[in-house]
């Protein structure tokens, strides 16, 4: 199979140099070019009809911004890889690129700790990107014993909706920008979210969707009171779980070991939303690179609770939610400019269908059992 030509267009000689050397050892991947400006980048992609672009956001003569947004006019359909800083600066830069249709970026190591091994680093993270996006990074099926679980928790998938948890990394901001505003301000349940993204990140993420929302939005702290109509977004490098103590659930954060190579993950959310509502979650599972979801799907479903995904075609990666389908996990898959409406229904359907004493019930027992 022919290998994947990518063009790298950035303003420093030295980066240039140590994408190209780097990129070009993996045997799958060709460097076909490189360009100091958006300018030269758009002619060389032209010329040499690049798979996938790297894209620097600070860069004289023509920026990043500007060049993404011509790039999407003139190739709607080539991957484009953005680099930025972990500043404010940086992450909102990002957040408008990701807006103009960039497919994903990668951070900057910042200047600490041993420069090879952050380079090494950001090396092994865009050459995963790089191979995701551009369909060389197999879906198969995890080996999970959910069989006999999966169908003795069906017979309590109608259980009454209490929290909605959403999963999601590549493609991420803009899938939860379609989803989340969709929302109508009188949604009767909570909303928890993992997004892999780094600090600051996170912050201006919510900050975005809030000021789009029709419900409020905004990043998850310690010992915050889940509530009705109300979306919290795992902050970046932070664990984020729902806890439950007597008829309240609130959130908690930690930074235990990252899984799947994530901090925040989504399937300690997921795992926690299981332990503090039993069967009633909806789990949601959107577009991103990776397995995580997957071991927290399985969780919910064991217990009872319903999970969908958000469909292939409409993914900028199908990894996260092709694995949940692959595994036989998902209850449903839509496509994204359906997956609010979809949300809403089971929520509004699950609540029509079984009484509130249900969730007494089920609070009353976790009171009981400590």
């Amino acid at each position: 199979m022919a290998p994947i030509r990518i063009l790298v267009v950035d303003d420093s000689v030295v980066i240039r140099k140590v994408l190209s050397e780097g990129l070009s050892a993996d045997r799958e991947l060709e460097v076909v070019g490189v360009a100091g400006d958006g300018r030269i980048a758009l002619a060389k992609i032209a010329l040499l009809k690049p798979d996938l672009l790297t894209l620097d956001i600070e860069m004289p003569v023509m920026d990043g911004l500007t060049t993404l947004a011509e790039v999407r006019k003139l190739y709607p359909k080539l991957p484009v890889i953005m680099f930025s800083t972990l500043s404010h600066h940086g992450a909102a830069a990002t957040l408008d690129a990701l807006a103009l249709g960039a497919s994903d970026y990668i951070a900057k190591p910042g200047n600490t700790g041993n420069p090879q091994v952050a380079l090494d680093r950001v090396l092994n993270e865009l050459i995963r990107k790089i191979k995701a996006l551009c369909g060389k990074a197999p879906i198969k099926p995890l080996p999970l014993p959910v069989a006999q679980a999966a169908l003795k928790a069906r017979s309590k998938a109608d259980a009454r909706i209490e929290v909605v948890a959403i999963g999601t990394s590549t493609g991420g901001p803009n899938a939860l920008a379609e989803v989340l505003p969709r929302i109508n301000n009188d949604f009767p349940v909570p909303i928890v979210v993992v997004q892999h993204m780094p600090p600051i990140f996170t912050r201006l993420l919510a900050e975005r969707l809030a000021s789009r929302s029709a419900i409020a939005v905004e990043e998850g702290r310690a010992g915050a009171l889940l509530c009705a109509g109300h979306a919290w977004i795992a902050p970046g490098n932070f664990h984020m779980k729902v806890t439950h103590t007597g008829l309240e659930w609130r959130l908690s954060i930690n930074q235990a070991a990252p899984e799947n190579s994530c901090r925040p993950a989504v399937d300690v959310l997921f795992r926690s939303v299981t332990a503090a509502y039993g069967a009633n979650v909806l789990g949601v599972v959107m577009t991103g690179m990776g397995s995580d979801g997957v071991l927290g799907a399985r969780a919910i479903r064991d217990a009872g609770g319903n999970v969908i995904i958000q469909d292939e075609s409409s993914s900028v990666v199908w990894g996260m939610p092709g694995l949940v389908h692959a595994s036989g996990l998902a209850d449903g898959a839509y496509p994204l400019d359906c997956l609010a409406e979809e949300i809403t229904r089971r929520v509004q359907q699950s609540r029509v269908s079984r009484a509130p004493v249900e969730m007494k019930s089920h609070a009353t027992a976790g009171s009981e059992a400590k």
